[in-house]
């Protein structure tokens, strides 16, 4: 695993032998994040089931002022921490031991500009965190929404008002770009 573009294009992340995490490939989050690259510069990025950081340090590498990684598994937690500090981070990045979907529930602050979601694949929790998302301060009508799931389980072009505008299928998985209705 590595950064595919911006200020630490090229830098390896930390490898890692843990059977709980299931990271993004470079393919496809070279795929996903030339999709919302308009949406990057200053965006206020949510990283949710933040496994490694792959997707939330991708995101600040591309200019994002911000991030806030969701995780709750300590083992994924001190993973994204080597890689904040194999690639000297210490401001701009957050790191949030909490449960994504309750923390999506109880959220009260701004909304955020782009919410990148790499959940366990079992289709009740990708429905349980879009049904919350839906329902939470945490995206208004600009922000972009990105969720990773199987093929097998595939997700409903509309849960409340989020829709979907776009899939893209990479192998077993597919990447689902939501947006709320009204945008």
């Amino acid at each position: 695993m590595r950064i595919i573009s911006g200020k630490f294009k090229g830098h390896k992340l930390v490898s890692f032998d843990e059977d709980h995490i299931r990271p993004t490939t470079d393919r496809v989050k070279e795929s996903v994040f030339n999709i919302i690259s308009g949406y990057i510069e200053s965006a206020r990025v949510l990283d949710l089931f933040s496994g490694t950081g792959s997707l939330g340090l991708e995101a600040y590498s591309r200019g994002a002022s911000s991030v806030e990684m969701v995780e709750i598994n300590p083992k994924s937690i001190k993973i994204i921490q080597k890689n904040l500090e194999r690639l000297k981070i210490t401001d701009g990045i957050k790191i949030l031991k909490r449960d994504a979907v309750e923390f999506v529930k109880k959220y009260e602050g701004e909304p955020y500009d782009i919410i990148l979601i790499d959940p366990p694949f079992p289709l009740k929790i990708c429905l349980s965190i879009l049904e919350e998302i839906d329902r939470s301060r945490v995206a208004n009508n600009h922000t972009r929404i990105v969720i990773e799931h199987s093929k097998q389980e595939p997700l409903p072009s509309e849960i409340g008002t989020l829709r979907c505008i776009d899939t893209r299928s990479y192998g077993d998985k597919l990447a689902a770009f939501y947006e709320k209705k009204g945008s």
